[in-house]
């Protein structure tokens, strides 16, 4: 069975953050009582108004409520099925209160496993907003983007797609239906209207989308004698492991590798496999590297799978506000069974796991499940792991405090 876990801030970071168990595939109901509604495509809903013989509850005033938006609301335009449809399944999942439980329409459901994945169809630019507008962070590295003189702090103001049928203005366009319309087949076309400080008119560029491969594992040599790996772990994704395995053959091979710095700050999370994969190079065979606790108290223990390759290091973790799920497990491991220290801020504090189920038409459903803690017993939720050195990284600051500070604990 394959864990995931994940991280973001209000909405967009709740589906980055989860810890996730399985993956399953099925329909989607509305088990009102009397009434059926079945999501078999994004824009194609049946409707069974038949009462469930398993459903006691009554929920004939959501009928009631459908029926009078359908024959009173003024514009029938903005009234698309399976929309209300997403809307009714997004408000019953929130009743349980849990910010972390939770329905993805289907684009929004594509973008998370996507991401995961670690390659997908695209331009090769991160995005978000700055002074509330839908801007570019940063092109990646010989990305389409890159190559069209996509620069960062551009301001996308609007995305065109012939093929999409798309034409639209980013005013009221929330991150993730941005990233849906940017997205794409490989070899498509999309257009994207720039405005960049300094320049009068709009620049508007085409952009043949191309595989996009988001490497989650980096590393660079760092101190004086580039003799420590520094190793950046953005997520714990599909490929993680393969990428991680080639980080740790250079560090093999080099020979006089002074120490290992694991990077895992802004990493949202993941899948659960791929942390305990990473701490498995670190800590004892058979050591204890999660703890699982389900709703009736029972616990299960993941362990460490295969040798450590890399226990004669020193390691230092750097962790932040970013750090979460995944990232809190690994962390929290090699500081329980090593004494490995954190360097850096309190991380997030996100210490359930939840179960994805992908949906006919393709929205899925994220449900917590159970709870995870640490080697020692400690639940990190809403509480976060404490760095053993704190150092905060001045927001202007040009020089990493946090790297600095890592590297002079092997001095």
């Amino acid at each position: 069975m394959s864990l995931k876990l994940g991280f973001l801030k209000a909405r967009k970071i709740i589906l980055s953050i989860l810890v996730l168990v399985g993956v399953f595939t099925g329909g989607y109901y509305l088990g009102f009582q009397g009434y059926k509604v079945e999501v078999t495509h994004a824009l194609n809903v049946s409707f069974d108004r038949r009462v469930p013989d398993d459903k006691d509850v009554d929920f004939s005033l959501f009928w009631q409520v459908w029926d009078l938006m359908s024959q009173k609301y003024y514009d029938k335009s903005k009234l698309v099925p399976s929309q209300m449809v997403y809307g009714a399944i997004e408000g019953m999942v929130a009743s349980a209160g849990d910010p972390y439980t939770t329905f993805l329409p289907p684009a929004e459901n594509k973008i998370v496993n996507d991401n995961l994945s670690g390659s997908f169809g695209g331009v090769g630019i991160e995005i978000g907003y700055k002074e509330d507008r839908l801007a570019v962070i940063a092109p990646l590295p010989g990305s389409p983007a890159e190559k069209v003189g996509v620069k960062p702090g551009d301001f996308i103001v609007r995305i065109t797609d012939v093929g999409k049928n798309i034409d639209i203005d980013s005013t009221n366009l929330s991150t993730g239906e941005a990233v849906t319309h940017i997205r794409g087949e490989v070899g498509t076309k999309v257009t994207l209207t720039l405005i960049r400080e300094g320049v009068g008119e709009p620049i508007i560029v085409e952009i043949v989308r191309e595989k996009i491969d988001v490497p989650s594992v980096s590393m660079e040599w760092v101190g004086e004698g580039s003799d420590i790996a520094h190793i950046k772990v953005g997520e714990f994704g599909a490929e993680t492991k393969n990428e991680w395995n080639k980080a740790v053959s250079e560090i093999l091979t080099k020979g006089n590798t002074k120490g290992i710095i694991v990077d895992l700050r802004n990493n949202p999370g993941g899948y659960m496999q791929a942390a305990i994969d990473l701490a498995s190079d670190f800590v004892p065979m058979n050591s204890v590297i999660v703890i699982q606790e389900n709703g009736n108290g029972s616990r299960q223990e993941y362990k460490s799978e295969t040798l450590p390759r890399l226990d004669k290091y020193k390691v230092v973790v750097l962790i932040n506000g970013g750090s979460a799920s995944a990232s809190e497990i690994l962390s929290g491991a090699l500081r329980d069974n090593k004494g490995i220290k954190l360097v850096g801020e309190k991380s997030f504090g996100k210490g359930t796991i939840q179960e994805p189920i992908d949906m006919t038409g393709g929205g899925g459903v994220h449900v917590t499940t159970a709870k995870w803690l640490t080697p020692k017993g400690v639940w990190v939720h809403e509480e976060g792991l404490m760095p053993d050195v704190e150092v905060v990284n001045p927001e202007d600051a040009s020089i990493d405090a946090q790297l600095r500070a890592a590297v002079e604990i092997f001095q």
